[in-house]
């Protein structure tokens, strides 16, 4: 039977029936009162696309250069810590996309597989997304291990000065690990199917990062002692690419570009962190004026369809980058469910170029925009 998945939305849909209520607003809810993640999305949709008439659209490429790779298709799957909570098993699933689909996986330092394992799964579309917390020591530890493990992609986010407040988390009495009282019981008896095949593969953990009271990393804890020392020690110390994510601000992103970065993500973390924040594709004009056409831009927060990813690449983005949609995926249908909608995607992006007369994705711009 095919995957009964024809929009994210019906992905998302279909994960809210199948996942413990705990473990979907986990991957679902956001900061605050959750403005921010609704103004993302609604942001995508004031952008409007210029359709053009009587252009030879018969063969269209959707593969796009991007940090000395050729990708498949000009969309990556962004960092997402616990993804196993997802599904059991979700990192594997994820690590078999990037490599079927050739596009690239940021493994989080929150993630459930480890620095190594996904490094084995989906080799050379392996980057890691790196925070730093406490002490720095443990910290550089874990860029060694990266930089062992051959990855040349470095992912260094900086807007989680501190975890913000999620609402619906703190409801459920969620935490990272997991701690299982009478109420997420409750919950997850009501999902038997998670429940047994979490039971079976083993609860999700933090792979890569000690949580002990006297480890090295704990999720709510402050990781605001990072400065732009810290970044100039790493620009030193890493060999490799090294992007910045989580950028909302010109002038941090010009500074952080004449530090060495090799590339800025825009990113207000899917509205998890500050509800008052502005939307990412906002602010995407703004940062491609300020940092230059060559320089290269990721962005993610609000993409939902594939004309979403073609709006972002029109604006200046040279690459998109995804979340939720793909644990959505994963909670409605598995592997079946993941893979569904990356071709869904595709198949969004492809349909819209062959409407506003576009058969490269590399050539998009804002001449492909209404009234812009």
């Amino acid at each position: 039977m095919p995957s009964q998945i024809f929009t994210v939305e019906d992905a998302r849909a279909k994960a809210k029936r199948r996942l413990p209520k705990m473990v979907f607003d986990y991957i679902d809810g956001a900061a605050g009162n959750e403005r921010l993640a609704a103004e993302n999305i609604s942001a995508f949709e004031n952008v409007k696309l210029q359709p053009r008439a009587l252009v030879n659209v018969e063969n269209r490429k959707l593969n796009k250069s991007f940090l000395g790779r050729d990708w498949g298709l000009p969309f990556g799957i962004a960092p997402m810590g616990m993804c196993d909570l997802a599904w059991p098993g979700a990192d594997e699933m994820l690590a078999a996309a990037a490599t079927k689909f050739n596009i690239p996986l940021a493994l989080s330092t929150m993630a459930s597989s480890t620095i190594e394992q996904t490094r084995e799964r989906t080799g050379e579309n392996a980057w890691f997304q790196f925070y730093v917390s406490g002490s720095k020591e443990p910290a550089m530890k874990l860029i060694d291990r990266v930089a062992a493990a051959g990855y040349t992609n470095l992912l260094f986010t900086v807007d989680v000065p501190q975890v913000a407040p999620r609402v619906r988390d703190l409801r459920n009495g969620f935490q990272a690990p997991l701690k299982i009282g009478p109420k997420q019981f409750i919950d997850f008896a009501l999902h038997p199917q998670w429940s047994i095949s979490s039971l079976l593969k083993g609860v999700p953990t933090l792979a890569n990062v000690e949580t002990e009271a006297d480890g090295q990393f704990k999720r709510d804890s402050g990781r605001g002692g990072v400065d732009w020392d810290f970044l100039n020690y790493l620009r030193d110390y890493w060999p490799h690419k090294l992007i910045v994510k989580g950028v909302l601000s010109t002038q941090d992103a010009v500074r952080m570009k004449q530090a060495g970065v090799d590339g800025i993500y825009v990113s207000n973390h899917g509205g998890r962190q500050l509800d008052s924040a502005p939307p990412s594709v906002v602010v995407l004009p703004l940062m491609r004026k300020a940092l230059g056409e060559e320089y290269p831009i990721l962005l993610d927060s609000g993409i939902r369809d594939g004309e979403s990813i073609v709006k972002a690449l029109a604006l200046g983005a040279d690459f998109v980058m995804m979340g939720r949609p793909y644990s959505y995926a994963i909670g409605a249908d598995g592997q079946r469910g993941l893979d569904t909608v990356v071709e869904l995607l595709a198949g969004q992006i492809s349909a819209a170029m062959a409407q506003i007369g576009v058969t490269d994705i590399a050539t998009l711009d804002t001449h492909n925009l209404f009234n812009y």
